[in-house]
């Protein structure tokens, strides 16, 4: 009998391409991965992976495998989603993964509504970066996934997965308050190009986002100061320390000395819900995919001062 854990670490290494990276996305140890690679080929009798200069490769019967595996954990999805539509009812736990602002701007209401509307159902909301959602999403770790990109820069979705738009997320320049451009009615980025900016940590979307779209519109940032939670930012932008791009989901309020200005050629972030296919049918996944389109709908129709501060 196949092991069904064993065979999502093959597939995470099929997908993922070595044991290193199955390890990371599998939140394990390399040496985890290589134990339970070593007890499925035991079990299948057949080598499943072969040495290829440093790194490796899966077999012929690796890759077979890798392809049922793709398919059974794709029907353990269908099983669950099926047992819970014949139920009929949203119940039980839902794992949800978030990026910080939207968890700040769209979860508070989404999480009441559900509580409200579904009792039995059991949301457990977790902050995480996109690209960890979308991997937590893939390999089953979370059952729903909010996640962004920007207008220019277009987020690749895995196969299998399946998407809600929820809204665009405008995003304003946010500067001290005696900038001289603090009173102008919009303002372009190239404008910016001689201040010190306040941005997110290297790695992050937003902030490999930044640095795309300063540097094609001819801007070499001069990033002085990173930061994760958007509240940081504004609070070092208040100290008159710079600069930051400030989308206005979950930004309120805007601390006093601080300035925030629209951009004349407007910029903004599209936020999606994201689910596994197989999971469509979850009457959990349903609930609270219309419950994130509610508070979405709620937050886009706020006046611009309110999203301003």
């Amino acid at each position: 009998m196949l092991n069904i854990d064993r065979l999502r670490v093959l597939h995470a290494i099929s997908h993922h391409g070595s044991v290193s990276a199955a390890a990371a996305a599998l939140h394990v140890t390399t040496s985890a991965v290589s134990q339970q690679m070593a007890k499925l080929e035991r079990e299948t009798g057949q080598r499943l992976l072969a040495k290829n200069g440093r790194g490796i490769r899966l077999t012929d019967a690796g890759r077979l495998l890798s392809e049922h595996a793709d398919r059974i954990l794709s029907q353990v999805e269908l099983a669950h989603a099926d047992l819970e539509a014949q139920q009929g009812r949203a119940v039980g736990e839902l794992l949800i993964g978030a990026f910080a602002t939207a968890a700040r701007g769209l979860f508070p209401q989404t999480l009441a509504a559900l509580r409200s509307w579904h009792p039995r159902l059991a949301p457990r909301l977790r902050e995480v970066e996109p690209e960890e959602a979308l991997r937590d999403l893939a390999r089953g770790d979370i059952d729903l996934a909010v996640v962004l990109d920007w207008y220019n820069r277009p987020l690749a979705l895995p196969g299998g997965l399946a998407r809600q738009p929820l809204l665009d997320d405008v995003a304003d320049v946010a500067m001290p308050a005696d900038h001289p451009l603090a009173g102008r009615r919009e303002v372009d980025l190239e404008e910016f190009a001689d201040d010190p900016w306040v941005s997110w940590p290297p790695g992050a979307i937003c902030h490999e986002w930044l640095m795309f779209t300063l540097r094609s519109r001819g801007v070499e940032p001069r990033i002085t100061h990173t930061a994760a939670e958007h509240h940081t930012q504004l609070a070092l932008i208040a100290a008159g320390l710079g600069v930051a791009v400030a989308p206005r989901l979950g930004r309120t309020p805007v601390p006093a000395g601080v300035a925030v200005v629209p951009v004349r050629q407007t910029i903004t972030r599209r936020v999606y819900a994201v689910w596994r296919a197989g999971a469509g049918r979850r009457p959990s996944v349903a609930a609270a995919v219309g419950a994130l389109r509610a508070a979405a709908l709620e937050v886009a129709e706020e006046p611009l001062g309110a999203a301003a501060g």
